[in-house]
């Protein structure tokens, strides 16, 4: 396994460790096991727990990212309409199979509020996420694309944090993507507009 791969295989144990057992749970020796290495493997990659935080950062963004990479290739770049039903797949997309990968980034989010070295990369994730979403945003027409992608951003973590986490989150079933559609579509229209 190259190196780019096995740091990979790492950041992705340690998100679904913080998944499973929170940040408590987010040991060099928990993600060892989780991703099936000899003891020393993670530690080797990643010497503090900091420096394993930050990669599950990066890492997330990139699973990001490469998420609405895949949809605009399947997809091409939609027009205003059909973007609303496309995004509403993908959040429904992120509130089931990628379910545990956002529980985890909200709470490794947290983390970083608390322990200002974790800050910068943090951000550099986020910056990652709007920057793809000004892209979109720009090929639909928005007048003002990076200010259309913090909003879209911003609403997109809200929806997700509501249905996955929030205080209603455990009785209310995950909407499928034609419920969704309309609210998406109530959101582009906002961010759209002059």
């Amino acid at each position: 396994m190259s190196l780019p791969d096995r740091r990979d295989l790492i950041a992705d144990a340690a998100i679904s460790t913080v998944a499973t057992a929170g940040l408590r749970g987010l040991t060099h020796r928990a993600v060892d096991a989780a991703a099936g290495l000899p003891a020393g493997s993670t530690s080797y990659y990643f010497r503090t727990r900091s420096a394993l935080i930050s990669a599950c950062y990066l890492r997330l963004a990139e699973l990001s990212v490469a998420d609405v990479d895949r949809w605009e290739a399947e997809h091409g770049r939609p027009d205003p309409d059909s973007a609303a039903e496309a995004l509403a797949a993908l959040l429904h997309h992120w509130l089931t199979v990628e379910r545990d990968r956002q529980i985890a980034r909200f709470e490794l989010s947290l983390e970083a509020t608390r322990r200002p070295e974790l800050r910068a990369d943090l951000q550099t994730a986020g910056l990652a996420a709007r920057s793809r979403a000004a892209a979109l945003l720009a090929a639909l027409g928005a007048p003002d694309p990076a200010a259309a992608a913090d909003l879209l951003v911003a609403w997109t973590d809200g929806l997700l944090y509501d249905r996955l986490a929030g205080a209603m989150a455990a009785t209310r079933p995950v909407p499928d993507a034609s419920e969704l559609t309309p609210v998406v579509r109530r959101m582009l229209t906002a961010v759209l507009s002059p």
